[in-house]
């Protein structure tokens, strides 16, 4: 699978543009505030349902403008129009798949694998859990959709058990404590599943991460990824578990007015050489470590949907010694269709190139070849 065209307009800088695309490296280059990492946003939009920075929706909108929309040509054994529309009246994102509304965004999720790697990544290994947490949820979702309806409705069931629990602790109601139950139920079963899921996934993971790493690493480097939800040996054990932790903390919930026990509280823990990289990881390990997670995830996602995610790589050499960059410059070319944005080529001679890739001046949202 490749994108071949995509149409932006009143997306930010970009008001009426047009980008064809090289099915192998794409090099996006342009100074600060250009308009070029617009372009990725844009590409992951139309693959996720999801602003790439967490930015606001309005926040794209062309200034003086009402609405923005985002279109995309995907070519695979068929071909695929995506297209993204927000109007600032509404304030709602519509999808339209070949032309057609979805009202169902998790039936969209997944369907144009794509992995990115940009310099927020540095919360992956350096950030609160809930970062960690969405980078493996937003991989396990593109490959699985059961996954993700788990997912969307564990936070459905949070959000209404939060409120009851909110309503308990300021009433004092008894009568409410039948709903807690119920609700309670529901969320352990549902949280079951999503844990189950993500000891899985890390179980298989963590080889991708062991080979990649070592892709990038001239030393004795050995990484490790571990996620153990409440010390479960084997899945059996997680809903019995599940339920115990939620007994046991019952009335501090309640207190609290908040939930208190459930994968939305997980964190996964990176090692290096049995140490943990948060603690006692340089800068250079982060870095390292942040660029194989996402090469692992391109060789995860691909092993398990034989599509070859689109990855897109934003600004991210000026940090790296010249033995990483000819690293991911020797890489580039096995992993299918790349998006690299690049303040300045001429900077960059280490980075491998063809002439079947494509150079893209964009400046002031103005686009040209080069």
């Amino acid at each position: 699978m490749f994108l071949r065209k995509l149409l932006l307009n009143n997306f930010r800088l970009h008001r009426d543009t047009e980008i064809d695309f090289s099915n192998e490296l794409n090099y996006i280059v342009g100074g600060n505030g250009q308009g070029k990492t617009t372009i990725l946003e844009a590409i992951y939009y139309l693959c996720t349902a999801k602003n790439i920075n967490q930015n606001s929706d309005n926040e794209v909108v062309t200034f003086g403008e009402n609405n923005f929309s985002a279109t995309a040509f995907f070519s695979d054994l068929i071909e695929y129009k995506s297209r993204v529309f927000f109007g600032l009246d509404s304030n709602k994102k519509i999808y339209f798949l070949n032309d057609k509304q979805l009202t169902k965004l998790s039936s969209f999720i997944g369907k144009f694998p794509v992995v990115s790697l940009t310099p927020v990544d540095f919360f992956i290994t350096q950030g609160q859990p809930a970062d960690r947490r969405k980078f493996v949820d937003s991989i396990i979702s593109q490959i699985n959709p059961t996954y993700l309806d788990y997912l969307l409705e564990y936070n459905r069931i949070l959000k209404q058990r939060s409120v009851l629990l909110n309503q308990l602790k300021e009433t004092k109601n008894k009568n409410l404590l039948t709903q807690l139950d119920a609700w309670t139920e529901m969320l352990a079963k549902n949280g079951t599943e999503i844990v189950k899921h993500r000891k899985v996934f890390i179980s298989d993971f963590r080889q991708h991460l062991i080979d990649n790493y070592a892709n990038f690493v001239q030393s004795n480097e050995s990484p490790e990824i571990i996620y153990n939800f409440l010390d479960t040996k084997n899945n059996s054990d997680i809903e019995k578990k599940f339920i115990g932790e939620l007994e046991r903390n019952r009335e501090q919930e309640i207190i609290r007015g908040k939930n208190l026990v459930g994968p939305h509280r997980d964190d996964f823990w990176f090692f290096l050489n049995n140490k943990e990289l948060k603690k006692f990881g340089s800068q250079g390990q982060h870095k390292t470590f942040q660029i194989a997670l996402r090469f692992a995830q391109f060789f995860y996602m691909f092993e398990y949907s034989g599509k070859k995610p689109i990855f897109l790589m934003d600004d991210i050499f000026g940090d790296l010694d010249s033995v990483r960059v000819k690293k991911i410059g020797s890489y580039l070319k096995s992993i299918g269709q790349a998006f690299i944005t690049l303040t300045d080529f001429n900077n960059n001679d280490k980075i491998f190139r063809t002439d079947t890739d494509k150079f893209i001046s964009v400046n002031n949202g103005k686009i040209s070849y080069a």
